[in-house]
C-alpha cells in the first residue's frame, strides 16, 4: 500500500510562494495532508482537498507533561484542541513532555507523563483522535527535552495504555540520537501513531548529501501495516516546489 504522505507547513510557507500555490501544487504531487497551520488557515486545507495531518495539542515549551504542576493548564489545552480537531477532522495532536528537570529522574518524567494523559486519554478515545507525544533530539535542537529516546517514549504509552496516546517517530531526530531506524519501527511501530521526516544533518532535503535513505525506510513503515501519515518537515534548499515533489517522489514508494 503506498505510504500517505503529508508536508509540515512551517517549512515551506512564507517563502516566495503563495498559500495557494503551495497547497495546490501539493495536491497535485499527489500529497494527502498538510499538518501545523496556523489556527486560520485551517479551512484552506479543506479548499484544496487536504486532510490536515496533525496539529500541536499544547505548546511545546520548557515545561510540559512531565511536570505536574502544568497538568490543569495542559490538559484545558488539549482539550480544547480536541473540540478544534474533531471540528476540521484532525486524527493527530502533538504532545510533548517539556525538558528534564533538576533533581528528578527519568522514572519520574515518565511517571508525570503518563499522569497528565491519562486525564485526556478518555476524551481523545471518545474524540477518535490521537494524542502523539513527539520524539526530538535534545543533542541539536531541543537541549534538555526528556522525550528523546524511543525506550522513554514507550515507557509512558504502555503506561498510558490507550489506543489514542502513541508516538510521533520523528526519523530525522531518532537519528541523532539512536540511529537503527528501521529496526526500531520494526520493534516499536505498533507505539507509532505518526511519522516525520527530513535529511540528517541540518533538517534539509532528503537527498544525497545526508546519511539516511528514505527508500527502504518507508518500505519498513508500509511492512509495518501503518495507514497513517509520513509528513516532511525538512528545511528545502533551493525551490519549494521542486523540494515537495523530490520528497514525494523519493518516498512513493
Amino acid at each position: 500500500m503506498p505510504i500517505n504522505q503529508s508536508f509540515s507547513w512551517w517549512c515551506f510557507a512564507g517563502k516566495d510562494v503563495s498559500d495557494e500555490t503551495l497547497l495546490a501544487t501539493a495536491k497535485k504531487i499527489g500529497y494527502k495532508a498538510v499538518e501545523l497551520l496556523p489556527d486560520d488557515k485551517l479551512h484552506m486545507a479543506a479548499d484544496h482537498g487536504l486532510v490536515i495531518a496533525s496539529h500541536p495539542g499544547h505548546r511545546l515549551t520548557v515545561q510540559g507533561l512531565n511536570d505536574l504542576d502544568c497538568h490543569a493548564d495542559i490538559e484545558a489545552t488539549i482539550l480544547k484542541n480536541i473540540e478544534l480537531a474533531k471540528k476540521h477532522k484532525i486524527p493527530s495532536l502533538i504532545v510533548f513532555s517539556g525538558e528534564r528537570r533538576p533533581g528528578h529522574t527519568d522514572e519520574e518524567g515518565i511517571e508525570n507523563s503518563a499522569i497528565g494523559l491519562k486525564r485526556v486519554a478518555k476524551q481523545a478515545e471518545d474524540a477518535g483522535i490521537n494524542l502523539i507525544i513527539e520524539l526530538l533530539n535534545s543533542k541539536v535542537d531541543h537541549g534538555g527535552y526528556q522525550c528523546d529516546t524511543t525506550p522513554w517514549g514507550v515507557a509512558v504509552c504502555e503506561r498510558v495504555a490507550s489506543p489514542r496516546v502513541g508516538l510521533l517517530y520523528d526519523i530525522y531526530h531518532m537519528q541523532i540520537m539512536e540511529g537503527d531506524i528501521i529496526r526500531t519501527i520494526n520493534t516499536h511501530h505498533k507505539h507509532f501513531l505518526h511519522y516525520h521526516t527530513a535529511g540528517n544533518p541540518g533538517r534539509r532535503d532528503m537527498d544525497e548529501t545526508q546519511e539516511l535513505y528514505y527508500p527502504p525506510i518507508m518500505k519498513a513503515i508500509a511492512a509495518s501495516g501503518y495507514t497513517g501519515y509520513v509528513g516532511h518537515e525538512f528545511i528545502p534548499k533551493g525551490d519549494l516546489c521542486a523540494a515537495l515533489e523530490q520528497a514525494y517522489n523519493l518516498c512513493d514508494v
